[in-house]
């Protein structure tokens, strides 16, 4: 039995073999990502329309906060955007050129949004030490009102990425902006209520400063993911050290190298190996068990497994051909 029908078998018909010059097999199994589409629109026309609103009454208000804010919301109507890009051109089909496809888009976006997200509240940070060197008097009825919508409309579309966030880097970036900008919405609506109060202008700024902080320690996070998945860095979820272990183990195996684990994109991993087997090829079965375990207990879907068996031996092997 070929190797690409045992892996059919295995995979619900999404193996494939190719020849690489010595006895191996090759177990992929695609995992596509959940469809976020409806969420990315949803969440991209909501935050349109309150961007709109939100620099009307801060014009009308006097208040640099709300357009201050308005321009954060506006910059990730932007990365909700980049980030709905690139989940539709990771469901392109591979090329000659591109043969992951372009999977790979959800990590740069993934890059991208985090880098304008600390653009974007460094801007607000400047805005907020600005006001408070020089406080100034807003009407604060219009502030909290804007602001309480403004609590509604991004915790409304955080919500729509909340179950993906955890599994996609990229939908964990859109969760994020949407989170940030419901925090400073609601640090806005209190700071605002106070002064009503006390007549204490530098609060507004005191509050949005604060905000900015903890924005900052929560993207920098999704920044260090992206950076490392952009190198192509073994991700968390992955113990290298735990494969390696498993794959030295099996039967037969009395060498494991050249052992290189990376992400194909935000949900994917990849994996290639040698395995230096002197007793000879054990079978096909062998290598899609082996590509099974992968996939299942170490979550890696794109298995490619060399199988040496001496230093010098070289076997080509066709797509339905063992030696």
């Amino acid at each position: 039995m070929s190797a690409t029908h045992l892996h059919d078998q295995a995979h619900g018909g999404h193996g494939h073999s190719h020849a690489h010059g010595h006895h191996h097999g090759l177990g992929h199994h695609h995992h596509a990502p959940a469809d976020f589409g409806r969420a990315f629109a949803i969440g991209i026309a909501l935050n349109l329309l309150f961007v709109g609103c939100e620099t009307a009454f801060g014009i009308a208000s006097g208040s640099m906060a709300l357009l201050a804010d308005a321009g954060h919301n506006l910059s990730d109507v932007l990365g909700l955007a980049v980030a709905w890009i690139a989940t539709l051109l990771a469901r392109l089909k591979a090329t000659d050129r591109f043969t992951y496809g372009l999977k790979g888009s959800s990590i740069m976006a993934a890059l991208f949004n985090a880098v304008f997200l600390l653009f974007a509240v460094a801007i607000v940070g400047v805005e907020a030490s600005q006001r408070l060197a020089a406080p100034r008097p807003v009407e604060e009825p219009v502030v909290i009102a804007v602001a309480l919508a403004g609590i509604v409309v991004n915790t409304a579309t955080a919500l729509l990425f909340a179950s993906g966030r955890h599994s996609d880097l990229n939908v964990k970036g859109a969760f994020l902006h949407m989170a940030a900008d419901a925090a400073i919405s609601a640090g806005v609506a209190a700071a605002a209520v106070v002064t009503m109060w006390t007549h204490w202008l530098w609060l507004d700024p005191v509050v949005s400063l604060v905000i900015v902080g903890i924005i900052v320690a929560g993207t920098w996070g999704l920044l260090r993911d992206a950076v490392y998945m952009s190198l192509a860095g073994v991700p968390e979820s992955v113990d290298p050290a735990g494969v390696r272990f498993f794959l030295s183990r099996q039967k037969g195996v009395a060498k494991v190298h050249d052992l290189h684990i990376w992400p194909v994109s935000t949900t994917e991993v990849a994996l290639t190996v040698h395995l230096v087997m002197p007793g000879g090829f054990p079978g096909d079965a062998f290598v899609a068990a082996i590509a099974d375990v992968l996939r299942e207990r170490y979550g890696i879907p794109h298995a490619t497994i060399q199988i040496e068996t001496g230093e010098h031996a070289v076997c080509a092997v066709s797509p339905d051909q063992a030696c």
